[in-house]
Formats: structure tokens, sequence, C-alpha cells
């Protein structure tokens, strides 16, 4: 599926025909959110997390640089995109709204080829930040989630364990006598026996939430929020068992003549 038929776009306006016709000017190309006032805009923002807001200044409830203010100091969506749409065309009203935070500002009567070229620009901006952010999380040569990701995500669970008094799973698979695996076959093989552990480790999360991870040399780690001990130790069992069917031949290990994890 396109990448940019996902992103998700809210237009916050309190005039109807602005919001119809701002809406009908994305909805070929993006997904389409509608509020109509600032506390609106701030449910929506939250529950929906869009990619992007195109916000007026002018709102009667909430204006829309309080929106911002707020949009800014939430966490969840003090990382969202806003470009102003505004009938206030002075040069202060724009610098006043991008020292606010937002990133974009345009004027009121707008052209709509104008609004689609920056909608455009900034939401490839975005694409951009998250492939990054992606990167950065992810382990090269396994392309599991890495040891920064895995610490980040665990907090949240351990947090968010803390407060439903539901259980936390953690299991650690160390592949048995690596070093020895890369002395018998080299380096490269000892690559792709790695990449191939962490295929089956990361193919074993399906549930939201459950998370492999490369935690060291050839230590994988497996998280299973709301997982009791009984339970995550057949998933892990499972990957255990799924490493032996790969047939992955070890000539050198003193547990098996196949590359076996612990």
């Amino acid at each position: 599926m396109n990448i940019v038929e996902n992103q998700k776009v809210l237009v916050a306006d309190d005039d109807a025909i602005n919001r119809e016709v701002l809406g009908e000017l994305l909805k070929p190309e993006y997904t389409v959110l509608l509020a109509r006032n600032g506390a609106q805009t701030l449910e929506r923002a939250t529950r929906h997390l869009p990619d992007l807001i195109l916000l007026d200044v002018m709102m009667p409830d909430m204006d829309g640089y309080e929106v911002l203010r707020r949009l800014r100091g939430d966490p969840q969506t003090a990382h969202i995109s806003v470009i102003f749409i505004s009938g206030l065309d002075r040069p202060e009203d724009e610098a006043n709204g991008l020292k606010m935070g937002a990133s974009d500002y345009i004027v009121k009567p707008f052209n709509q080829t104008v609004v689609m070229a920056r909608v455009a620009l900034h939401l490839q901006v975005v694409r951009q930040r998250r492939m990054l952010e992606r990167l950065a999380n992810i382990d090269g040569l396994t392309e599991l989630a890495n040891r920064r990701r895995f610490d980040e995500m665990y907090g949240l669970e351990w947090q968010r364990a803390r407060r439903s008094g539901r259980p936390l799973s953690l299991a650690l698979l160390d592949i048995d006598a690596f070093k020895q695996f890369n002395d018998r076959y080299g380096h490269p093989s000892g690559d792709r026996a790695l990449r191939s552990v962490a295929r089956v480790a990361g193919a074993a999360m399906r549930r939201p939430g459950d998370m492999a991870a490369r935690y060291g040399g050839e230590e994988l780690l497996l998280m299973m929020p709301e997982t009791d001990a009984l339970e995550a130790r057949r998933m892990a069992e499972g990957v255990r068992e799924a490493v032996i069917a790969l047939n992955v031949a070890h000539e050198a290990s003193g547990v098996a003549p196949l590359l076996t994890v612990s």
C-alpha cells in the first residue's frame, strides 16, 4: 500500500465551507479528518495522531495558537506538524505562528495549488523523519529492534504493567557455541545464521506489544506484555524448536550437531 495514501491530515476550521473545500482537495491523496473547533481538534489529534494538521488561527472557543500550545505540551502530540491557515496576513502574525512551533503559515484566501504543494512538502519531511527514526531503532545485521529501542519500549511496558497489574515476561535467547560456529564456518556464515535465528524470533512475536530485539552479540530478547511465565515459556520453547528446524549444521557444537539456542 502506498505510504502517501496512508498519511493522515487533520483539517481544523470553524468555517464549514473551508473544511469542505480543504477536505475535498486532500481526499484523493490522503486520509482526511475534520474538526470544527479547538476542543475537537485536540481530541482528534490525540485519538488519531495525524501526520499533519491544517489549523485555522481564528476559532471561537479556542484559537489556533492555544491549540498549538496544547499540542506541543502533550508528549503524544508534540511531534505533529502544524500548518496555520489564517486570514491574518501581517508579517508579525506569520512570525508569531512560526515562533510558536508551526511548520508553515498559509494566508487566506488560500490558493489550492499552493496548499497541495505545501502539504506534500511537509508530509515528505514527516516520512523522511520516520525513516530515520526507524533506522536509528533497528539493528543493522538482524533487522530486529536494537538495544536502544528495546530499553525504550521495556521502560514503557514496565510502567504499563505496574499500572495494570498484568504480567510482563522476558526471555533471553543465546545461540549455543556461537564462537565455535564462527571459528568453524567463518563470520559471514555466522552472520547468516544469526539473521536466520532473528527471523524465527521476530516471526514468533505476532501480538501488539510483543518485541524481538538484539540484546548483544548472539543474544536476542523476547518481550511479551500481558503474558504469564507459563505462556512465555511456551512461546520461547516454540522459538527454540523453530531454530532447530532451520537445520543449520554446527559440527563444532557440544550441544547438538545443529545450530541451537538456549
